[in-house]
C-alpha cells in the first residue's frame, strides 16, 4: 500500500496569518505520506525561495524534496514540488511547461516506492476555465509522449469547482478521479479545489481529506490523501 498526499501550503502562510513553515512539516507528518505533491511551496515575488527552507526540511527528518534544482533557493517550478519519503528511489524527474495565461506550470516524477515504479504529476492550474482544460490536456499529452508507461497519480490545486464538470470531464477520458473531499477554505471547507486523479491501472483502495486542529491552521487549504495499491 502506497499513501500519496498533496497539499496547498499557501507559502506557509496560516490562517492566523503567521508565517510558520514548520507547521506544514507537521501537518505532513500526521498525513504520514510517502509521496506529498506540495502547491504555492515557493514564494511568488522577489527571489522566490522556498517557502519551505530546504535545511527544515532535512531537520524534520521524515522527508527530502526531489531535486528539481530550476531556481537557487527554490523548490519546485512555479510553486510546484515533490516530496519523498526517504526509502523512496527518484528515478527521474522533469517540469512542465504548460499554457498559460497567468504563471503555472507543474511537475513530474517518477518514483520507486516499496518496489513499486509509482509516476507522479503535482500541478497547480489557472483560476480561468478556459486555460485549466487547457493545462490539463497538456499535462496529459505530456505524461502519454513518455518513454515507458507507468502508473500515474496527479493531483494538486486544480482550482475547480465542478465536482463533474470544466476540466474534471477531460482528466475522467481516461482517468479515474478520486472522491477525497472538500478540502477548501480549511476553516469552513466548501469545495473540492484540491484533487487526486489516478490512471485506470492505479486502485484507490481508501481517500480523504485530512482535518485537524494543526491543518486549519497551517493553511487555507487542508492536505488531501488517497492509500492506492499498484499492478
Amino acid at each position: 500500500m502506497i499513501t500519496v498526499a498533496s497539499y496547498n501550503i499557501r507559502k506557509g502562510l496560516g490562517t492566523d496569518r503567521r508565517r510558520q513553515p514548520q507547521r506544514v512539516l507537521d501537518v505532513l507528518h500526521e498525513v504520514h505520506a510517502d509521496v506529498v505533491a506540495l502547491q504555492e511551496a515557493d514564494r511568488r515575488f522577489g527571489a522566490r525561495q522556498s517557502a519551505l527552507p530546504p535545511e527544515l526540511i532535512a531537520a524534520h527528518g521524515d522527508y527530502r524534496p526531489v531535486p528539481f534544482d530550476i531556481r537557487p533557493g527554490g523548490l519546485g517550478w512555479h510553486g510546484n514540488a515533490i516530496l519523498v519519503k526517504k526509502p523512496v528511489d527518484i528515478l527521474d524527474f522533469e517540469p512542465i511547461h504548460l499554457p498559460t495565461l497567468e504563471p503555472r506550470g507543474a511537475v513530474l516524477a517518477e518514483l520507486r516506492v516499496g518496489g513499486k515504479e509509482l509516476r507522479i504529476v503535482g500541478m497547480h492550474l489557472d483560476l480561468s476555465g478556459l486555460w485549466r482544460r487547457r493545462q490539463v490536456r497538456a499535462i496529459i499529452a505530456h505524461v502519454k509522449a513518455r518513454r515507458h508507461h507507468m502508473p500515474t497519480v496527479l493531483m494538486g490545486d486544480l482550482n475547480e469547482w465542478s465536482l463533474h464538470g470544466g476540466c474534471i470531464r477531460d482528466f475522467m477520458v481516461d482517468h479515474r478521479v478520486a472522491a477525497t473531499g472538500r478540502s477548501y477554505h480549511s476553516r469552513r471547507p466548501v469545495g473540492c479545489l484540491d484533487r487526486i486523479v489516478t490512471s485506470t491501472d492505479v486502485h484507490v483502495v481508501a481517500c480523504g481529506v485530512h482535518v485537524s486542529e494543526r491543518a486549519r491552521l497551517a493553511s487555507d487549504h487542508l492536505p488531501i490523501w488517497a492509500r492506492v495499491t499498484l499492478p
